[in-house]
């Protein structure tokens, strides 16, 4: 496979936090100002351990303040609650992240918004949700603006083409939506969801087609016409006995039958996955310097 068409998401994630390192050094000897950001962490999912680990690894290289809260899973919403504040009032704090998923006995809705929307660097709190459906300013998500971020360093035209979103979840597929819509992008969009009757009739007239539904190996060459953008969102891990762990991450794209017929394509693992740690660190040092608000 000829790597043209490969939309690398390691090379651009490393440019990104090597942009943001130095931004980061500029800030702290212009103003004295250190970007700091706070993980939350209920419970011992294992996959948020390692998320969190990650995102506090980046926060070293690049030169961040951060802090790291491990909650045991029996922690009350209340407390939640009281540590957010802690943090909303910390000047010397600037992102404020609690990992989801919660425990199902704390309403997640309340701590999302119960988080400062200036310190809301993961882009959920409806503040920075509206802002981002009439295109003002905001804290966008990181996994879509990893992707917007991924297609404009690759010159992928976006003005005029159709694209479909398979998926329609907060975190990815409305905010993707949203951003495509924009002037800046200026697309036309289609989301397809669990309730669409035939999702290939729309993802057959996509130009751009990204695939967020986190089903492993759903989009066929079949559900695709001829140089479509494919963005693989997806990473599902699956059973595989040659390897070495006993199993291997992959898309929610198939990713050797739609190569061929795609004109550039995001991997598994190695693409989409690795621009969303990235764009935190931006939106970081976005609300350290107040870029945002």
């Amino acid at each position: 496979m000829s790597s043209e068409k490969i939309i690398d998401g390691k090379l651009i994630s490393s440019q990104i936090k090597n942009e943001v390192k130095e931004e980061t050094q500029k800030l702290f000897s212009e103003k004295g100002i250190k970007p700091g950001l706070a993980f939350i962490l209920v419970g011992d999912d294992p996959a948020s351990q390692i998320y969190v680990r990650n995102k506090g690894r980046a926060c070293e290289e690049i030169g961040f303040h951060s802090i790291t809260n491990v909650l045991p899973e029996t922690t009350e919403e209340n407390e939640l609650l009281e540590l957010i504040h802690k943090y909303n009032h910390d000047k010397n704090i600037h992102g404020l992240l609690v990992q989801l998923p919660l425990p199902k006995h704390i309403d997640e809705e309340r701590i999302i918004e119960a988080i400062d929307y200036k310190k809301d660097v993961d882009g959920f709190h409806p503040h920075n949700v509206g802002r981002l459906l009439t295109g003002h300013k905001c804290f966008i998500p990181c996994t879509p603006f990893g992707i917007v971020e991924m297609m404009k360093r690759y010159n992928i035209e976006t003005k005029g083409k159709n694209v479909v979103i398979i998926g329609r979840s907060n975190i990815v597929g409305k905010p993707m939506a949203s951003l495509f819509l924009r002037k800046d992008l200026n697309s036309t969009v289609t989301v397809c969801h669990s309730a669409t009757r035939d999702i290939r009739e729309f993802s057959l007239n996509a130009d751009i087609l990204v695939a967020a539904i986190g089903k492993p190996e759903f989009v066929k060459k079949e559900m695709i016409k001829d140089g479509a953008v494919i963005i693989d969102v997806g990473i599902n891990r699956i059973e595989d006995k040659s390897s070495p762990k006993g199993t291997r991450l992959i898309g929610d794209v198939d990713f050797k039958d739609c190569y061929d017929k795609s004109s550039m394509i995001t991997p598994v693992p190695g693409g989409v996955g690795l621009m969303t740690i990235a764009m935190l660190m931006r939106n970081t040092l976005d609300a350290a310097s107040g870029k945002i608000f």
